[in-house]
Order: C-alpha cells, then sequence, then structure tokens
C-alpha cells in the first residue's frame, strides 16, 4: 500500500511539474509572439522608410544630372 501511495505521490509532483512548465512556455510563447509582432511592425517602418529614402537620392541624382547637363 505505501509503494502505491509513493508512486501516485511521485505522479503528482511530476504532473504539478508539468503543469508549472506548460503555463511558463505558454507565457514564453506569448512574449515572443508579441516580440515577434513588434520586429515584424517595425522592419515594415525601417523598409518604408529606406524606400523613401531611395527615391529621395533618386530625385537628387536626377537633379544633379539635370543641372549638369543644362
Amino acid at each position: 500500500m505505501n509503494d502505491t501511495t509513493d508512486i501516485m505521490n511521485h505522479l503528482e509532483q511530476q504532473v504539478d511539474e508539468l503543469l508549472v512548465l506548460c503555463k511558463r512556455l505558454g507565457e514564453e510563447n506569448r512574449s515572443q509572439r508579441a516580440q515577434l509582432h513588434h520586429l515584424s511592425s517595425e522592419r515594415a517602418t525601417l523598409l518604408e522608410q529606406k524606400e523613401q529614402v531611395r527615391a529621395q537620392v533618386d530625385a537628387m541624382i536626377t537633379r544633379l544630372r539635370s543641372m549638369e547637363n543644362a
């Protein structure tokens, strides 16, 4: 009888540890998803800014070439 109680106590402890681990992993997952969303938004903003700068540089080059040819 004592062995059965020990086994049950050990299983209960393992289940408790698994529940704690699942909760921690769920929190980490939510945190990483939020971080991924933030980084994706930041990347999109940076790509947009890069395109704006590229367009400005292209416009400057065009103006300089037209001044050079004038």
